[in-house]
């Protein structure tokens, strides 16, 4: 265990997040001699989540560790988390002596097999010897191709073994970094040229690939407009005057939708066409053509085949790409102006003085007090469709969502994992009210170790995105968290906690409330909590392809198309 201690120091661990067991505490041995931190978390799953926000944040692989049996079941929902949004991450479980695992022993449980599905790759050390190696193939098969999660399960008596180890001797095993076929980056650059209206589509790919200048660079050199995935959110600066929006059926911007529709051949750069990025495929399909670049090539045809592929990881493939691209004229201001005419003339109001408050007004005060260094987290609901529309984004790795496993509870566990990667950063959690009470047990790690960061609460008091599907179901069930006086008191449950809270209910307040949670976070290294409430059946655009969004407030009429 002191050699799987050294492996993790020397590639880039400063902090892992877990909670001790009998079965785990040789690793916990060697643990305390080391110089990584140790957080304790309240609930495995919490753990997963907080190493999850760390690795985004960092770039890094996060670590998370547990105990035997319903330590590792735990962890599953965020191992798949971490699977669906490509994050480097390791999990580690303690097990039951081999002897014993056949014997149905006290939590002895076969968690290799149950995480399979959910891992790049599970495995259990059977020897001593093969610690070192085995930890050095899990952060090289975490972090190559598309990065994900591995699974590491550690028997009790492998683990008081003794290994043979020279950290002097060692180093991090390489990560192939694969480049682009040449033929096939002119046929994308002579695709693009050819266009009328291309867009580029940044995927969460380009910020996994640190790639963000490479794209920049790419945009500005053919003038061609991009669009970013809401895992790609920071890819692209949104005050760029190449900003085309986001397209999709629920985080969308009105005019990135119809600029999308417009476009007749879109590069799409490490994005997955995710089924709530795409809506009806006939329609996001149309009569454009798709270059689709991954760095999987499984990828690539997966939800409908491109006019072409290109496998490569994205950082070098859009600098070969911006080099092909400077012997071509760049394209003209024609649609770069439509986009911006787009941009001007299809907004979606958020400047409401509604009480209750309206959800829009929340991200406007967002918006306007927190700088473009500030880091946002959020997880899953009509809050995060509100912050995807309205919420803005300048810097990759600032904004972070758990996109296509949506696990509720995800924000304040990851929010703390980017502080102990960021102490001097600014971090915010934007929740819903029914999501924080899903890992609310974590304010407390959050307490104990002074880790602070503000927590923005829309509060519904609903289940809000559930009741907004039931619509066409005409019912309204099971959805409703209001109750006595009006649900739960998050303002005493932070108190309870140790931790400070303020309530909002008139917009005109929110701005102070944002400030005085900034001071008083700073002031007492405690998450502290601003909890708006909004307008209770409230409801987010959406709709089931691009072309067929329903808006339930008033907007703009549609700008007639050139």
């Amino acid at each position: 265990m002191e050699a799987a201690v050294a492996v993790m120091e020397s590639e880039g661990v400063d902090t892992v997040f877990g909670i001790p067991g009998a079965a785990i505490l040789p690793l916990y041995a060697a643990l305390r001699t080391s110089g990584i931190r140790h957080i304790t978390v309240r609930h495995e799953e919490g753990g997963t989540h907080a190493a999850d926000g760390w690795s985004r944040a960092t770039g890094k692989v996060g670590v998370s560790i547990g105990t035997s049996g319903p330590a590792g079941t735990n962890m599953i929902t965020g191992l798949y988390t971490a699977l669906a949004d490509s994050i480097p991450m390791i999990c580690i479980t303690g097990q039951a002596p081999r002897a014993k695992l056949h014997q149905e022993a006290f939590q002895a449980v076969d968690i290799v097999e149950i995480a399979k599905p959910v891992t790049k790759w599970a495995v259990q050390l059977k020897e001593p010897g093969q610690a070192p190696w085995v930890f050095r193939e899990a952060f090289r098969l975490a972090r190559s191709g598309r990065p994900g999660p591995v699974l590491i399960d550690l028997p009790l008596d492998v683990q008081r073994g003794l290994c043979n180890y020279d950290p002097e001797l060692d180093a991090p095993l390489p990560v192939d970094v694969p480049q682009p076929h040449p033929a096939r980056v002119r046929a994308a650059v002579e695709l693009l040229a050819g266009a009328r209206r291309p867009l580029i589509l940044a995927g969460g790919g380009v910020i996994i690939a640190d790639a963000a200048v490479e794209l920049r660079a790419l945009a500005e050199a053919m003038r061609v407009p991009v669009q970013v995935t809401l895992m790609g959110k920071g890819a692209f600066p949104e005050n760029h005057e190449l900003f085309a929006g986001m397209a999709g059926i629920q985080t969308q911007t009105r005019w990135g939708n119809q600029a999308f529709l417009e476009s007749d051949v879109v590069l799409a750069v490490g994005a997955r066409f995710g089924d709530r990025h795409t809506g009806d495929l006939d329609v996001y399909r149309g009569d454009r053509k798709f270059i689709h670049v991954d760095i999987e090539p499984t990828q690539l045809g997966r939800v409908f085949e491109p006019d072409l592929g290109i496998v490569g990881h994205a950082k070098p493939t859009l600098a070969a790409l911006t080099s092909a691209a400077r012997s071509r004229a760049p394209h003209g201001d024609a649609w770069p102006s439509r986009v911006a005419s787009l941009r001007s003339s299809l907004p979606r109001r958020d400047d409401f003085d509604d009480v209750p408050i309206k959800p829009p007004r929340v991200y406007r005060e967002i918006n306007e007090h927190y700088g473009e260094d500030t880091t946002f987290v959020t997880a899953i609901g009509l809050y995060q469709i509100w912050s995807g529309q309205f919420q803005h984004t300048y810097l990759p790795r600032r904004y972070l969502v758990c996109g296509q496993a949506g696990p509720l509870g995800w924000e304040v566990p990851a929010a703390m994992g980017v502080k102990c990667a960021f102490p001097s950063r600014r971090v915010v959690a934007v929740a819903g009210d029914y999501s924080f009470q899903f890992l609310m047990e974590e304010i407390a790690v959050a307490a104990q170790y002074r880790i602070p960061f503000v927590i923005v609460m829309v509060n519904n008091e609903y289940l809000g995105l559930i009741r907004q599907a039931e619509l066409p179901y005409d019912m309204n069930y099971a959805v409703d968290l209001h109750y006595g006086e009006g649900g739960v008191d998050h303002v005493k449950l932070m108190a309870a906690f140790g931790c400070p809270a303020r309530r909002v209910e008139h917009p005109g307040d929110i701005r102070a409330a944002l400030e005085w949670a900034d001071a008083e976070s700073e002031r007492e290294s405690l998450p502290v909590l601003v909890e708006i409430m909004v307008e209770r059946e409230a409801n987010a655009a959406m709709g089931p392809s691009l072309d067929q969004i329903k808006e339930f407030e008033p907007v703009p009429e549609l700008a007639v198309s050139d």
